[in-house]
């Protein structure tokens, strides 16, 4: 059966944009989001869904059953913003001091576009859909709080695939960009504090002072990243963190720092765990110091499925035209918790351009930018997408 979300999209286009400027105006940060929640309820009322709420978040999964039995697939998209205060100057731009610095309102708009799309075609689905609206993806794990909470069991069938969309400031309007395998980075946390002995700063001599030392192993992390590791196999050390003393003629007890890390491979990050606090380790003790070091991971590797890939590339490809469908050359070293997803279910996790008409490929500001911007022009193409990609497993042909 032939079937033209694209054009049902761009039909329930206007209500998107609508539902997207509401949420843009107010966002919300973190794990708890009660005004987005209600948004997304209301947006979602009226259609054949199964609604069910986060006990620990302010989840919402969604649960549309086909007229006939069969597999589930699950779509996902993010809704919280980041605290960032927006200088866009855009007419809908949030006053609250976050920001939907990295298009979660589009995501968000872009699923219930999908479930609109999908609970049109009820009768004609031979399975479910699981819609997860998440919070808490900017670095709390929001995913993962949703898996404990048994969003794989929804249906009471394990979905076979599971599919997501991240808007991507930097990229062509209406492009694609995905690739097979290791997609983007894990996501981890160094924290390091050095224990000196603190005193006077005109006697440097009678005290063991940890700041000199910190800044050593500043340094030596930077060359690990560069003698120690596979470049095949690459990481990314930054340290973006630096606290000492109070007062500048104080020598601190304590000196520490904070860095992200983050690794193409779960190897990689198996050595990292054990070779950095290591490292502070013996670097503190050469200075008569202590160190308390910690690698903490955060986000997994994010790997999409080959098979999944492949088909969405062809579904893609099919929507919009062989043109708009681009392969992603290398991995991203940003992070995504939906990689606690897809190593339960196989899927694909791709890249969509939303950079305005009226912003230059070489002047585009990042996500996570004060002044991104985003074209709603994206909106009824991703919710088409995740709907045809639905029901490539859905709908016979």
């Amino acid at each position: 059966m032939v079937v033209d979300l694209v054009g049902e999209g761009l039909g329930i286009a206007a209500g998107l944009v609508e539902l997207r400027r509401v949420l843009h105006r107010e966002p919300e940060v973190g794990l708890v989001l009660p005004r987005t929640q209600q948004l997304v309820m209301d947006a979602l009322a009226g259609l054949p869904l199964e609604l069910t709420t986060g006990r620990e978040v302010t989840s919402v999964v969604a649960v549309l059953r086909g007229a006939a039995p069969g597999p589930t697939v699950l779509l996902r998209g993010d809704m919280d913003a980041l605290p960032v205060v927006e200088e866009t100057g855009l007419e809908y731009a949030a006053e609250n001091g976050n920001m939907h610095a990295c298009g979660h309102d589009l995501h968000t708009a872009g699923l219930v576009g999908a479930a609109q799309l999908l609970s049109a075609h009820r009768e004609e689905l031979q399975g479910n859909v699981i819609f997860m609206f998440q919070p808490g993806e900017e670095g709390l794990g929001g995913a993962g709080y949703m898996l404990r909470e048994g969003l794989l069991n929804a249906t009471g069938d394990k979905p076979i695939a599971a599919y997501a969309l991240h808007v991507w400031a930097q990229a062509p309007k209406g492009t694609f960009q995905l690739r097979p395998g290791t997609t983007m980075a894990s996501s981890n946390q160094l924290h390091i504090t050095v224990r000196g002995k603190g005193g006077h700063g005109s006697m440097p001599d009678r005290t063991v002072d940890p700041v000199p030392v910190v800044a050593e192993i500043v340094l030596a992390l930077q060359a690990y990243a560069t003698r120690r590791v596979n470049v095949f196999d690459p990481v990314v050390i930054t340290v973006t963190q630096l606290e000492a003393g109070l007062a500048i003629n104080v020598i601190p007890n304590t000196a520490r720092l904070g860095a992200t890390v983050r690794t193409l491979s779960d190897a990689m990050l198996d050595q990292l765990t054990h070779d950095l606090p290591a490292l502070a380790e013996r670097i503190a003790a050469a200075h008569g110091c202590t160190v308390d070091a910690r690698l903490n991971p955060q986000y997994p590797v994010t790997v999409n499925d080959a098979d999944r890939t492949a088909q969405t590339t062809a579904v893609l490809t099919s929507l919009f035209g062989a043109d708009r469908v681009q392969h992603l050359e290398n991995p991203l070293m940003g992070a995504e918790d939906f990689s606690m997803v897809l190593r339960e279910v196989p899927g694909t996790f791709a890249m969509v351009g939303a950079r305005p008409d009226d912003v230059s490929a070489e002047e585009a500001p990042s996500n996570h930018s004060s002044i991104v911007r985003f074209d709603d022009a994206a909106l009824p193409h991703n919710a088409a997408a995740l709907a045809q990609l639905a029901t490539t497993h859905l709908i016979p042909t």
